[in-house]
């Protein structure tokens, strides 16, 4: 999308004047993004944000560029009930689903942990209350067609530093998606390449979170590399499920052999480790 143009701007030469220009504008757009992130993330996070989209959009005024484009479609309220022809695909999606809600709760508990170190006022998550906010949204999407979601650190990271510590921004932010969603037109005011741009960036700090798994030792790291090339390769649910496997089985074998542990002991130290021991908060 950073070298995207118009289909009327389209010509035989790939690299037209057209497709020149709009390289450029998307290079001197990460430029400023990254300029203004360096400048404010520690005060006012959502600067740089806002001005590549306004920006974007001003810009659009005065010449043609590709703008995103968000299909309409109606809010209907449906039972989500599937009809698959095989068992299969039943144990699939049922063990997809799984994943799913294990990879949010062991998510959102972490979470909520990092949440409780960053709260400038000390106060203390309530990972039931969390969760069961949670499966009810989740739960009512999927009359509507909704993907699973859950509350994550980035936005309540950004709540503080933007200096929201209250419940009231959570209420703020819901209205302005509810907004968006019902008036997806105005989405396309923004040009693809801010998009682009916003897209790059946050895949970029993806792959820098890999620097913060090295310190947890080389296994960590070579786990995580191996994790992300079999998600890559053969799917988030395959991978995952490879990936645990393995950990599995290597965590198995030192205990068993390096440690000279004995099964029941093995699972009793996995079962141990998500105990509850102090009690939900």
């Amino acid at each position: 999308m950073t070298y995207e143009i118009p289909e009327s701007m389209i010509t035989e030469v790939f690299w037209n004047g057209a497709r020149i220009q709009m390289v450029l504008i998307s290079s001197a757009g990460f430029a400023a993004f990254l300029y203004l992130f360096a400048k404010f993330q520690a005060t006012q996070p959502a600067i740089p944000y806002f001005f590549l989209m306004i920006a974007g959009a001003l810009l659009a005024q005065l010449m043609a560029m590709p703008m995103l484009h968000v299909e309409d479609v109606p809010i209907v309220l449906s039972l989500p009930l599937p009809h698959f022809d095989s068992p299969l695909i039943w144990l699939y999606v049922i063990g997809f689903a799984a994943m799913l809600a294990t990879i949010d709760v062991i998510e959102q508990v972490m979470s909520n942990a990092a949440i409780q170190k960053i709260d400038p006022l000390q106060r203390k998550c309530n990972t039931n209350n969390s969760l069961l906010a949670i499966w009810i949204a989740n739960m009512s999407a999927s009359f509507f067609g909704g993907m699973t979601n859950l509350d994550g650190l980035a936005k309540s990271t950004t709540n503080k530093l933007a200096g929201a510590y209250t419940k009231f921004s959570v209420l703020v932010i819901g209205l302005v998606v509810l907004f968006f969603a019902l008036n997806t037109q105005y989405l396309e005011y923004m040009p693809k390449f801010s998009l682009a741009v916003i897209m790059i960036f946050t895949g970029w700090k993806m792959i820098l979170g890999l620097w913060h798994v090295a310190h947890q030792g080389q296994y960590a790291l070579l786990l995580a590399i191996v994790c992300a090339l079999l998600v890559y390769r053969l799917g988030i649910f395959e991978g995952l499920l490879l990936a645990l496997a393995m950990h599995g089985v290597i965590n198995l074998i030192v205990l068993r052999h390096v440690d000279d542990l004995k099964i029941r002991t093995i699972i009793k130290k996995y079962l141990e480790r998500f105990a509850d021991k102090g009690g939900a908060n």
